[in-house]
């Protein structure tokens, strides 16, 4: 359907270039306001001691970061059906209150990975963390405070971040939305909204932060195929020292989208692709999931029969790879 949208404007210059979905992404952006207001101020104010902080506090930050990319994977317009998604209290107060929906958490392995890829680098190698997003609006800005931290915090050297190259699944993040984020947040009469926004224009430009988009992500193939069907891409990911896909699309496609056993571990689920290290942050919001415990997804199952599309749980699963 997308695909037939494009073609459709694609045909009709001078609207060729037209993003139907752009004003329900801006107004999500808009109606977001007071979160990202909070979101901003926090990090700013964090980054004013990062320097100081030990490393179970860079840690605890991380985490908290990673967190609210996860839950904001929420605000989503596709999963909406158009109705309001936006994100409209601070992410930050209930992040405790949320922990037991995570269904798996694997943030330490997150965690392990950076700091050894760190530690284990030489000082001609960039560690490079890359984002396959999702949503632009709210989670868009969740995805971007966190990457800002893993350069601040020296976790990453570089962030590589992964869009859709044509309007996709309603709220999807083009570059014409990555660009207009960062544009917004820089004009914004808020102090440290502005101030996120004027220095990740200027991430932008010393290029340690980079925008890709391919085809491939708006190709109906499994990711399992990606290596045939888009080796030059599948080229670009394996430069990364861990890749983190954002969303419930991305997830589908990570497992084929089929109805595994919710105990099929997702090493095996990934079907062999295994660029680099990766980490899925996913709400679930439809019926595939793998990597549970015994009887978990059974016993949420018997009181929530809804649990695997409702997008209340969630999900930070890493895969270490080959």
């Amino acid at each position: 359907m997308y695909r037939r949208i494009h073609a459709a404007l694609a045909q009709n210059p001078p609207i060729d270039n037209f993003d139907v979905f752009k004003e329900g992404k801006a107004q999500n952006f808009f109606e977001s306001q007071e979160a990202i207001i909070a979101l901003c101020t926090y990090f700013q104010e964090l980054l004013k001691n990062i320097k100081d902080l030990d490393e179970k506090q860079l840690q605890e930050e991380l985490f908290k970061l990673l967190q609210v990319s996860l839950w904001g994977n929420k605000c989503d317009l596709s999963f909406s059906a158009g109705e309001d998604s936006s994100q409209k209290s601070s992410p930050l107060q209930s992040l405790e209150n949320m922990v037991p929906y995570i269904l798996v958490n694997d943030m330490e392995k997150v965690w392990s990975l950076l700091v050894n890829a760190k530690k284990n680098g030489t000082e001609r190698s960039n560690v490079r963390v890359d984002i396959i997003l999702d949503n632009a609006g709210f989670e868009l800005v969740s995805d971007l405070v966190l990457a800002d931290f893993l350069l601040l915090s020296k976790l990453a050297d570089e962030v590589y971040f992964h869009g859709k190259s044509i309007p996709w699944y309603v709220s999807d993040t083009t570059k014409h939305d990555f660009n207009w984020t960062i544009r917004q947040l820089g004009s914004a009469n808020h102090m440290w909204m502005s101030r996120c926004g004027v220095n990740w224009e200027g991430n932008l430009k010393k290029g340690v932060w980079v925008f890709l988009d391919h085809m491939f992500w708006t190709l109906p193939h499994d990711f399992s195929n990606m290596s045939e069907v888009a080796p030059d891409l599948y080229a670009e990911l394996q430069k990364s020292n861990l890749l983190l896909f954002k969303g419930d699309l991305n997830y589908r496609k990570l497992t084929g989208d089929r109805k595994w056993e919710y105990t099929v571990p997702f090493h095996q689920a990934l079907n062999k692709f295994h660029p680099a290290p990766l980490c899925s942050l996913r709400t679930l919001k439809c019926d595939t999931q793998v990597g549970l415990k015994p009887g978990q997804g059974e016993q949420i199952q018997a009181s929530e029969p809804e649990w695997m599309v409702s997008g209340k749980y969630g999900v930070i699963q890493f895969d270490a790879g080959l």
